[in-house]
């Protein structure tokens, strides 16, 4: 049986890690706090401009993902639940005051996109302390995506921080949170509007996304957000629009190709596959008939794959 892997282990990074250890004795971290991670992300932010200005353009990361020990993460949110909306604020509006005193200066500031993401996340690989800090200029960008990734990563050993390139392939184990995800719209005048600061909880039970190969959509994410208790999710053919369907204008799913129900009794996802194909999770679906549907259980932060060609990621709201 082969032996899986662990995340340091496939970064290639397992030994040095394994070499701190052994040299550096573990000391008490201390515990996140709500001005811990405020100062965190603004220091990354100060790194971005330093690492990616040039000539008199001020260039910086518009998404942000923070990544942490799962019981680090649990145990800051315990009687903490929405103080990520206020970090983002107050962080935020001092990267507005950063940018404002850059252009002040004479220096062009102008965005490489027009919004701020902010995603907090876990990683069973990490230890109590650790955490990592992955920046990106373009938001969701897929082009960006097959670029390899910098991390800055901050081990509970040293306190030290480490940077260096993964594969985007390889953080497929990271967890996201409904509750760990912002977006906030980029002002130009550099004043922050609170009331626009979103978070993904309150926009449905689930959230699908999916990039097509089909030429039109190249490089583009197709987001859906489940907001009924049964959808369809059908193809390019498909002529009704409701909330209730996802329609993925691909040649390559059909129509309809899926049933996807949320049950309230046990709080699960489930799916039924009317398509020629349906893979979840390495894992064939038998295909229903309209009369008499099986269902299967979709698990949470699940993989579909459509006729071998579409995948399809859901991620709890």
């Amino acid at each position: 049986m082969k032996q899986k892997t662990n995340f340091w282990e496939r970064v290639g990074l397992h030994d040095w890690f394994l070499k701190k250890e052994a040299s550096v004795a573990t000391t008490q971290t201390p515990a996140l706090t709500p001005d811990s991670v405020y100062k965190y992300i603004v220091e990354k932010f100060e790194e971005s401009i330093a690492q990616l200005s040039f000539a008199n353009r001020i260039v910086f990361y518009h998404e942000f993902i923070i990544c942490f020990n799962p019981d680090d993460f649990v145990q800051f949110m315990n009687n903490k639940k929405g103080i990520f909306g206020l970090i983002i604020q107050e962080s935020v509006k001092q990267f507005y005051s950063i940018l404002k005193h850059y252009r002040l200066q004479g220096k062009t500031v102008e965005p490489a996109s027009n919004k701020w993401v902010f995603r907090f996340v876990s990683h069973p690989d990490y230890g109590r302390g650790d955490k990592s800090f992955i920046g990106k200029l373009l938001p969701g960008n897929s082009q960006q995506k097959e670029e390899n990734l910098r991390v800055t990563y901050i081990p509970r050993q040293t306190g030290i921080a480490q940077t260096f390139d993964i594969n985007p392939d390889i953080l497929e184990g990271f967890t996201f949170y409904s509750e760990g995800y912002y977006e906030v719209p980029y002002q130009e005048d550099f004043v922050l509007d609170e009331r626009k600061v979103t978070n993904t909880e309150t926009t449905g039970l689930a959230r699908f996304e999916t990039i097509i190969p089909d030429r039109e959509f190249a490089g583009k994410k197709i987001e859906y957000y489940m907001k009924d208790e049964e959808i369809t999710v059908s193809g390019k053919e498909e002529q009704k629009e409701a909330s209730n369907i996802f329609r993925i204008p691909s040649d390559w799913v059909n129509t309809p190709h899926l049933k996807i129900r949320f049950n309230k009794a046990d709080g699960k996802f489930y799916l039924s596959s009317y398509g020629e194909k349906t893979i979840v999770n390495e894992n064939e679906v038998k295909p229903s008939n309209k009369d008499n549907p099986l269902w299967v259980e979709l698990p949470i932060n699940s993989r579909m794959v459509l006729n071998g060609i579409v995948g399809i990621n859901i991620f709890k709201l």
